[in-house]
């Protein structure tokens, strides 16, 4: 007896020194005490847009196809492993917008999110090829049945479908090729931004008829030739598909982009303000996925609930790299993992927002799945200032969602295992992009 008791003694003081080492509690001190916080406010008060001024507005795009000569894991819902099939090609699409001075360049791609060691890899390719680009605006379509290869670590292999260098390369490469190719493109455009109201196929998530953003964002850059280019977004995940489907797809925002096609030249999704947000297709089969997109099309077919000309040819473009909290990676409701084990199983969030200013068009990237029950306020400090607002989600950074304080204490997957850096998360990231708004002109 006297053995086992020690023995016992012995594992439970190693369990109780493992506690102490991997687990803390999690910090309920209100967040405008704290430094991070202090710096941040600090540091949006200072912040500087880069302007310029030029004749006329300049864009060009174009897409190069990315899909992998070798089948990869998929990266959705849980690990799936390699797809059997390619139902879509998978594609990165560029569109190089300017005014003869500045340029920005509007990255997409077909992925779940763009990883900071993908945006990273790419910025490189970009700056190596000697394109002519200030600032790179990376976004997703956030397909949760699109391939993988792209995101390293721990968590990146067990969840996430891993690291493969050559997908990593490919996409890389394919992308200064996008960029080159919509730079060469480049003419003179008007540029028109239109809003349409489409409630009927987006819902929350949370709560049923709960609050949702339910508006489709688009800019149309229409060249001297009538030739259409669009850059839109949407708050609808990309989750239409079977979570055990197995082939390679774009999900909705792929086949609504070929429907497009019948109106515009060329079409990038982006996906919006997705937290908390879902979509009301008819079914999980690819046929019903494509119904959903041709439904979404022919709405946008209709007049626009809203159309406005951009007619300054200003350009402002700036980046925001704000302090965290520390991470809170819950394991009950009080519990969490200490900051160095979350930071070593996920790694770097390379969390920014990026700023482009295009007239009196206003557009704000951000690293978290921000749910769209925020928008409207932001909107309507937006409008207040004369300026039209487009957010998007998934920039070369990624912090997990960022949800109502409200719903912190839920037990919903986004507000406790992907809301990862405290209670306050959401207000503080309101706060940011409610100033970084006021910061516009």
């Amino acid at each position: 007896m006297r053995k086992f008791l020690k023995i016992l003694a012995w594992t439970t003081g190693l369990f109780l020194l493992l506690a102490i080492a991997l687990l803390t509690t999690v910090d309920w001190t209100d967040p405008k005490e704290q430094d991070y916080y202090k710096k941040t406010v600090q540091a949006v008060s200072k912040l500087q847009l880069t302007p310029s001024a030029g004749d006329a507005w300049l864009a060009g795009w174009a897409q190069v196809n990315v899909t992998p000569d070798q089948p990869v894991d998929l990266v959705g819902y849980k690990p799936r492993g390699a797809y059997d099939f390619v139902l879509d090609s998978s594609f990165v699409r560029a569109i190089v917008v300017g005014n003869g001075d500045q340029r920005v360049a509007f990255l997409n791609y077909e992925l779940l999110i763009v990883h900071p060691t993908l945006a990273k890899t790419v910025e490189k390719a970009i700056k190596n090829a000697a394109l002519p680009v200030d600032l790179v605006y990376f976004t997703g379509t956030h397909t949760h049945s699109g391939m993988g290869g792209y995101m390293p670590g721990i968590m990146g292999k067990i969840a996430f479908g891993g690291y493969d260098e050559k997908v990593v390369n490919l996409l890389a490469e394919k992308s200064a090729q996008a960029v080159n190719k919509a730079l060469k493109s480049q003419d003179t455009v008007a540029v028109t931004y239109q809003k349409y109201s489409a409630p009927q196929f987006v819902g929350n998530r949370f709560i049923p008829n709960g609050p949702i953003d339910p508006f489709i964002r688009q800019l149309v850059f229409t060249k001297k030739d009538g030739t259409k280019g669009t850059f839109f977004t949407y708050t609808a995940h990309a989750t239409c598909l079977n979570s055990k489907f197995m082939g390679l797809s774009g999900d909705y925002p792929f086949y609504l982009t070929q429907d497009m096609l019948n109106d515009y030249a060329f079409s990038m999704f982006a996906a919006g303000t997705v937290g908390s947000h879902q979509p009301l297709a008819p079914g999980r089969e690819p046929k019903d996925t494509k119904a959903y997109a041709h439904q979404l099309d022919s709405l946008m077919e209709q007049p626009a609930t809203f159309q406005n000309t951009v007619k300054r040819n200003i350009l402002r473009l700036g980046t925001l790299k704000p302090e965290l909290p520390e991470a809170t990676y819950r394991i009950s409701d009080n519990i969490r993992l200490r900051p160095w084990v979350f930071n070593s199983l996920f790694g770097d969030t390379n969390t920014h927002f990026d700023m482009v200013q295009i007239g009196n068009t206003l557009l704000v990237s951000s690293s978290g799945e921000i749910s769209g029950m925020f928008y409207e306020n932001w909107e309507t400090l937006a409008n207040q200032k004369g300026l039209n607002l487009i957010i998007t989600s998934f920039n070369g950074g990624y912090m997990g969602y960022i949800v109502p304080d409200q719903y912190y204490h839920r037990s919903y997957f986004e507000a406790r295992d992907m809301n990862w850096f405290g209670p306050y998360s959401g207000s503080y990231y309101d706060m940011i992009i409610t100033k970084l708004i006021q910061a516009a002109d």
